[in-house]
């Protein structure tokens, strides 16, 4: 479905509940509040939605719930500024505007077949949940699924009600990772590039899929060129750099590209091509 009929207006959105994931990233689930309108809701994984704190404004975030599951939209708030800031304070039962889906997605079908490597740094690992369970959910269209994900400190990490899970599952191979050593750490420490050259996931026939800081991107991009990962191989997202969402006010372009049209979805290759201002 479109946004709305006007894109450029929200849709009025409760929300249902809200999770702290660490001292600074909040999860919300809404729903809405036109029936309707929920239920004829579809969007592709890796598409994002902006969300509006009335009185406050709106930001971008990508639905970090899978189509696969639509009981509710989930997105995962970390607080930087003022909106924020002001989206932090809403609780179950309070009013959002949702302008969704906005943006391109993971080419999830080209992956059809082949083996798959996430790789996310924090909140980086919101955009990342979304294919992640897609993929669980349609676990036979896929090969070996892999999971790497680190934070500065176990309190970092988010989305933790789940990682016992996807631990514990035949399907999945998920390693955990952080900077430094923590009391009561039972998973690997390390920095994110460096335990992917441990774990030395194979290139053939495998797709990369990363997300979490800048510093984070780049030497995990060498890691994964070092494994020989070829640039059509490598896929991450910018959902951070968009703006209005529909390419009105130019703030997310780069290049001749615009983040919220063309992407926020790109491969390396693609990202390659663009002037270095990332």
């Amino acid at each position: 479905m479109s946004c709305s009929v006007n894109p450029y207006l929200p849709d009025m959105a409760t929300v249902l509940e809200t999770v702290q994931e660490t001292p600074n990233i909040k999860t919300f689930r809404v729903r809405l509040d036109n029936p309707d309108r929920m239920a004829a809701f579809t969007f592709q994984p890796g598409q994002v939605g902006q969300l509006t704190s009335f009185g406050a404004g709106e930001s971008t975030f990508v639905i970090n719930s899978p189509p696969t599951r639509m009981d509710y939209l989930q997105f995962s708030v970390m607080r930087a500024g003022e909106v924020t800031s002001s989206l932090h304070g809403l609780k179950a039962g309070d009013k959002v505007g949702v302008r969704a889906p906005l943006g391109n997605h993971f080419p999830y079908e080209s992956m059809k077949g082949k083996d798959v490597v996430f790789i996310g740094g924090g909140i980086g690992m919101a955009p990342l949940r979304t294919l992640l369970l897609f993929m669980l959910d349609n676990r036979k269209d896929y090969g070996s699924i892999s999971l790497l994900y680190g934070a500065r400190s176990p309190e970092d990490m988010a989305f933790r009600g789940e990682l016992p899970e996807w631990l514990s599952r035949s399907d999945l191979n998920t390693v955990l990772t952080i900077d430094r050593e923590a009391p009561g750490w039972e998973h690997r420490v390390g920095l994110i590039p460096n335990v992917l050259r441990e774990m030395a996931p194979k290139a053939e026939n495998c797709v990369a899929i990363t997300c979490g800081p800048p510093i984070m991107i780049k030497f995990t991009l060498q890691a994964l060129k070092e494994l020989g990962f070829a640039d059509d191989q490598i896929v991450t997202t910018l959902e951070k750099r968009m703006k209005c969402g529909v390419g009105l006010c130019g703030r997310c372009n780069i290049g001749g590209k615009y983040v919220c049209v063309d992407g926020p979805v790109f491969t390396y290759a693609q990202l390659k091509e663009l002037p270095n201002e990332l």
